[in-house]
């Protein structure tokens, strides 16, 4: 479907890769999506499309010694001031990594530490809004979600504190506790669909000494076939397939170690 965002919604992401065509290829052969890739006056930043429609971009990752992380999808928060969110996010907590700048008519951007210290991104918009394309996923089923992005979920420790956080930074108001109990609690972006994405304590989810994170889902019509046909391509698999009540979900690693998720209708 078309995506109209929110004030607070995911609008976009992006790919940080140490090798770019490598990523162009593996996705491309995952997904069918296609390259269209910047001039210098971009950095060679490339829009990565399905169907036409941009659905993620992706840059090539430079020798950077301050940054010990690996590569990594970023998914970004829509803003109507960037300059103000991120005053916003040093004043609850946060730290501003990346300033904001102006990406030529295009937009402003910016990327931020929350509270719980996870990387997130900023775009206020200007000629480009954002996704040309998600899915929807409701009560379990995935719609109109093949080869886009359908959920963005922030998997934090810090679960108490972070909805403060975005609630004060990024204005989330419409926000829906659908679990809280003592081994599962989860609050979705929306109340009613389409909720975008959620966030999840991650305490008793995560491994000890594996970070928080933001994650984008990708939507897909067989999550068993894409995780096989992933493993062909050289992925890893962070989490085999699975049947939940929110659709049949799965995590990969591509080839240079970004970690994503993909989901879709069970079987």
């Amino acid at each position: 479907m078309t995506f109209a965002p929110k004030v607070g919604d995911p609008t976009w992401v992006d790919l940080y890769t140490t090798d770019l065509d490598r990523a162009i290829a593996f996705y491309g052969e995952l997904f069918g999506w296609t390259a269209e890739r910047g001039g210098e006056e971009f950095g060679g930043y490339t829009i990565l499309r399905e169907n036409g429609h941009a659905v993620a971009g992706a840059m090539a990752r430079h020798d950077d010694p301050g940054d010990p992380y690996p590569d990594r999808w970023t998914v970004y928060l829509n803003s109507p001031d960037a300059l103000a969110t991120t005053a916003k996010a040093s004043a609850a907590g946060g730290n501003v990594i990346v300033e904001p700048m102006a990406v030529a008519d295009l937009g402003t951007m910016a990327v931020l530490a929350d509270v719980g210290g996870i990387g997130v991104g900023v775009w206020q918009p200007d000629t480009f809004a954002g996704f040309e394309s998600v899915g929807i996923v409701a009560e379990g089923v995935w719609t109109d979600h093949v080869g886009v992005p359908a959920w963005f979920e922030l998997m934090t420790r810090a679960y108490d504190e972070s909805l403060v956080f975005y609630r004060e930074v990024f204005g989330w108001r419409d926000t829906l506790t659908i679990a809280d109990t003592p081994d599962f609690r989860y609050t979705t972006l929306h109340t009613a669909p389409p909720m975008g994405g959620g966030v999840l304590d991650a305490n008793g989810h995560l491994a000890e000494g594996v970070p928080g994170s933001w994650t984008v889902y990708f939507g897909a019509d067989d999550v068993d076939e894409t995780v096989a046909r992933a493993a062909t391509l050289g992925a890893g698999v962070s989490f085999e397939p699975m049947d939940t009540p929110y659709g049949r979900l799965a995590g990969l690693i591509d080839p240079t170690g970004a970690h994503f998720s993909i989901g879709g209708n069970a079987p």
